[in-house]
């Protein structure tokens, strides 16, 4: 059956057009490159059309059906949802990765970090990740490392259950733990892993005020946020655990906020490891490695 067009913002099913309609309705919130970045996601999302067709096709006309999913596609952006939310999912370091309110969507600067430890660290056997969510971290890195064995820990039942599907999807085994890292009485194996890696809440609650609607409106707050008063909460624990649980020539590696990195590296130090600052693709300070001796 026909759908009813006559409410629809889309005054023509061209690709052309409709690339142009994006452009107006979402260029004042996102900018023209992210709004081109998230049209192509969706028509390979919702439509399965490749880049390159998209680009070759904009004189092209789509069906009516699927200029609806595109209608309610953007209506979605204009309520910040984040397109990842809109497709289901996202690629991180050549894995699909399901998202969802549930698990905070994975950034580049964490797929940096990752990679670096995937082509600069010496193979490990034994490798845990915190605080995992969506499990992206945990299964990069079992994917890189296919003989090694990975576990992952987070405190939300409802972020394993989605890292659990990845895994699953992905081809990559990986024990899965329900954990509380803040909790004293948690005790990891001494010894116990070549590469303990986490990229925790850090995100101060004063700092909201300049973050998007999109992350603010749709991303768990417990796995952003920590308090002014204790903004390295997360890497006291860390640390702490990491003084345990790893080998004698194990490697520490943490996401952090650019604005308490030297004050990370200055816990972990005090700690009796041996911190190293790393920057990300905008020259901002974005993770440490830390060496155990």
């Amino acid at each position: 059956m026909p759908v009813n067009t006559r409410n629809l913002r889309f005054r023509s099913n061209r690709v052309a057009d409709i690339l142009s309609l994006y452009h107006t309705e979402l260029d004042p919130l996102y900018g023209p490159h992210e709004v081109t970045a998230m049209a192509e996601l969706l028509f390979e999302g919702l439509l399965g059309w490749s880049r390159t067709r998209l680009l070759a096709s904009r004189q092209d006309t789509i069906d009516q059906s699927d200029l609806l999913r595109l209608h309610w596609a953007l209506e979605d952006l204009l309520r910040w949802r984040p397109v990842q939310h809109i497709v289901g999912h996202t690629d991180f370091c050549g894995c699909h990765i399901e998202v969802s309110p549930d698990v905070l969507t994975p950034r580049p600067e964490t797929a940096q970090m990752v990679q670096s430890l995937a082509t600069a660290t010496p193979h490990p056997t034994r490798v845990l990740d915190l605080c995992t969510g969506s499990g992206c971290i945990a299964i990069a890195l079992k994917r890189a490392w296919p003989d090694a064995e990975v576990t992952a820990l987070d405190i939300s039942t409802a972020a394993l259950a989605v890292a659990r599907r990845n895994a699953e999807a992905n081809q990559a085994s990986v024990e899965f733990m329900h954990a509380d890292l803040l909790d004293d009485s948690l005790r990891l194996p001494m010894g116990a892993f070549d590469l303990i890696v986490a990229n925790p809440p850090y995100v101060l609650r004063k700092e909201q005020a300049a973050m998007r609607r999109n992350v603010l409106d749709y991303e768990p707050h417990e796995a952003l946020f920590v308090p002014d008063n204790d903004p390295l909460l997360f890497y006291q624990a860390i640390a702490r655990q990491a003084s345990i649980a790893l080998s004698p020539d194990g490697l520490l590696a943490v996401e952090v906020n650019e604005n308490q990195a030297q004050a990370t590296a200055s816990l972990l130090a005090k700690a009796g490891l041996h911190p190293e600052l790393h920057t990300d693709f905008r020259d901002n300070p974005r993770w440490i490695t830390a060496t155990s001796r």
